[in-house]
């Protein structure tokens, strides 16, 4: 099965499609992948759903995808910085579903490992329950979240090997394996790819089996969402 490609382009292109399901890693900016998600832009795909922790900012990330309303929908937990994301919301041009920052992980870790729901504390009595199946259990009422899988997934890394086997780079590692186990095609972004049975079996953060493309940017931007600094006294 070949998994290395030359580009992002050539990775997309016979696997996107109007109307689909795409998991894209990362939070905020931080570790997600730059290429895959300009190359997705360029395609010209639309009426996407889109699941991802926030989408980026106005110029930069998912937010390409929404200054050329190709997103439908957004599965997210944070409008965060992006301006036009939060005008698209509150004018009703865009669908967004407000999901707790751990209940997400956890709907894209369970649908990844086969399971189609769970049950959690978080967000009963609030707009987050409404529409969903509470359970009372010990005494104690839950929520039943369904579990989330994307046609596609878009996942970022610091290095794999030939296999797809995969380390990520300290706080960029984030969404990104729970993404990649949620995708029914999954393509990942590296910065650098090494030849099979060179990594450290105790190194590997996501098995290979969960990767079905690679390609590689070795310059990603890595662009800074805020960045905060002493003043000079």
């Amino acid at each position: 099965m070949k998994k290395i490609y030359d580009n992002a382009q050539s990775a997309l292109a016979d696997i996107v499609a109007d109307g689909q399901t795409i998991a894209v890693g990362g939070f905020g900016l931080c570790g997600i992948p730059e290429a895959l998600i300009s190359a997705l832009r360029d395609t010209g795909v639309k009426n996407l759903t889109c699941i991802s922790n926030n989408a980026g900012v106005d110029d930069f990330g998912l937010g390409l995808l929404l200054q050329t309303r190709q997103i439908k929908k957004m599965i997210a937990s944070y409008v965060g910085e992006n301006k036009e994301f939060e005008r698209q919301f509150l004018s009703g041009e865009l669908e967004v579903e407000l999901t707790p920052q751990g209940t997400l992980a956890e709907k894209l870790r369970a649908g990844g490992a086969g399971i189609p729901a769970f049950f959690t504390k978080t967000g009963v009595g609030t707009k987050v329950a409404e529409g969903k199946e509470v359970r009372e259990l010990d005494g104690v009422e839950y929520l039943m979240e369904r579990s989330l899988v994307a046609d596609v997934s878009l996942v970022k890394a610091y290095k794999a090997d030939k296999m797809g086997n995969l380390i990520f780079r300290k706080t960029a590692r984030n969404f990104n394996p729970d993404v990649a186990t949620a995708g029914k095609i999954t393509v990942v972004e590296v910065e650098e790819l090494v030849e099979t049975g060179e990594l450290d079996p105790d190194e590997i953060h996501l098995s290979g089996i969960y990767v079905h493309r690679i390609v590689i940017n070795a310059t990603p931007e890595k662009r800074i969402e805020q960045r905060t600094i002493r003043q000079q006294s």
